[in-house]
């Protein structure tokens, strides 16, 4: 299918210790560019969680959020060292005896003394934390995927459209184009009859005239190309896959058709058919850059 560069997409899975949701979000770039904002402790996995949405979008600058609820791992462990604080607090009450200083020790004085207290971070499992993220790292891309497919379809059904337009306006080139010549021969011929007023017209003169004319007015050869153009470009949505770029080049394969046809015409009626068969070129240009 046709996929578009924007999209949103969001996960979720957890377990006793962990509750982890992943995010992401997108725009149109012309390469694919990823960056991680995730909590400090989950640094470690923030090139495989790149590599990991790569393997799987080809394009667009995307934003990967990870958020975490640590739950029994939200606290430090915090024990008191026995031993130390044996020592110090008969430590002070030698002092307090020595000096004859008021004996006025109590848990929070004590408690002011950090080496009283062994902290213990909590350490985390690498493995089993990735385990966890790339589960919901994997449903995110599975939400975001589906949503870019969806926008990538309306996109491909209205660039469809369009260029079914220009067909239209093709056919009426190819339609118009032969007119334009029986009209110019017209005119060459009342000209010189004008001119010449009771003599003779000449015409194989006549003949040659309008056959330098048509010859370059003539653009057969363009709407052909054209028309091949926009059967490939037809046929690259319809397989869909990441096709942005190569449609990119065929709207521009249909533009260089289309202004040769303008720099032909020499006809009001054909400028005018051009000028309609551009402005939907350009719309279909703008609207392919936001596909992936």
């Amino acid at each position: 299918m046709v996929r578009s560069m924007t999209g949103y997409g969001r996960g979720e899975a957890n377990n006793e210790q962990l509750s982890v949701t992943v995010e992401l979000k997108s725009v149109n770039h012309r390469f694919f560019e990823a960056s991680v904002r995730s909590p400090r402790q989950f640094a470690f996995l923030e090139d495989k969680l790149k590599s990991y949405v790569q393997s799987r979008v080809a394009r667009g600058k995307i934003d990967i959020m990870v958020s975490c609820d640590f739950g029994a791992l939200a606290s430090d462990k915090i024990e008191v060292n026995e031993v130390y604080a044996e020592e110090y607090i008969s430590a002070l009450k030698s002092l307090a005896e020595k000096f004859d200083i008021v004996d006025d020790i109590s848990v929070s004085s004590v408690a002011r003394n950090q080496d009283v207290f062994c902290i213990t971070k909590q350490s985390l499992d690498e493995e089993a934390v990735w385990l966890l993220v790339s589960s919901a790292a994997e449903i995110a891309v599975d939400n975001f995927i589906k949503e870019r497919e969806a926008e990538g379809q309306r996109l491909a059904d209205d660039v469809i459209s369009r260029t079914q337009t220009i067909l239209g306006y093709v056919e009426k080139v190819e339609e118009r184009s032969p007119q334009t010549v029986k009209e110019y021969r017209e005119r060459i011929e009342k000209k010189m009859r004008d001119l010449l007023g009771d003599t003779t017209v000449d015409e194989q003169r006549l003949i040659t005239e309008t056959a330098i004319f048509a010859d370059r007015v003539a653009v057969n050869e363009e709407t052909v190309r054209l028309r091949s153009h926009i059967a490939h470009f037809s046929e690259m949505c319809e397989a869909g896959g990441v096709i942005g770029k190569k449609l990119d080049f065929t709207v521009q394969e249909m533009n260089r058709e289309t202004n040769t046809i303008g720099s032909k015409c020499q006809d009001i009626e054909l400028s005018h058919i051009v000028v309609e068969i551009k402005s939907e070129i350009e719309k279909i240009r703008e609207q392919i850059q936001n596909i992936e």
